[in-house]
């Protein structure tokens, strides 16, 4: 199982903290693509992506079971 944890926007849309997918494996492009087609219909344009603590460069990075995945949408402030 594949665990994504949401910050900030993302997760006052999705109404939770996290959300689980049922996979051992799956690209980070992979995980955006399943997330937009769910009935959690998050908008994830702009949002950063880390893997274990480190900023995703590699969209067809493959995350495993385990990994700590965590969606960041943009920040803005004044």
């Amino acid at each position: 199982m594949i665990n994504i944890m949401l910050f900030a926007g993302l997760q006052e849309k999705a109404g939770k903290n996290q959300l689980s997918i049922d996979k051992d494996e799956m690209t980070v492009n992979e995980i955006v693509a399943y997330i937009k087609g769910s009935e959690v219909n998050l908008n994830l344009t702009n949002v950063m992506v880390a893997v274990n603590e480190e900023f995703v460069s590699n969209p067809e990075q493959v995350v495993k079971s385990g990994d700590a995945v965590a969606l960041l949408p943009p920040v803005s402030g004044g």
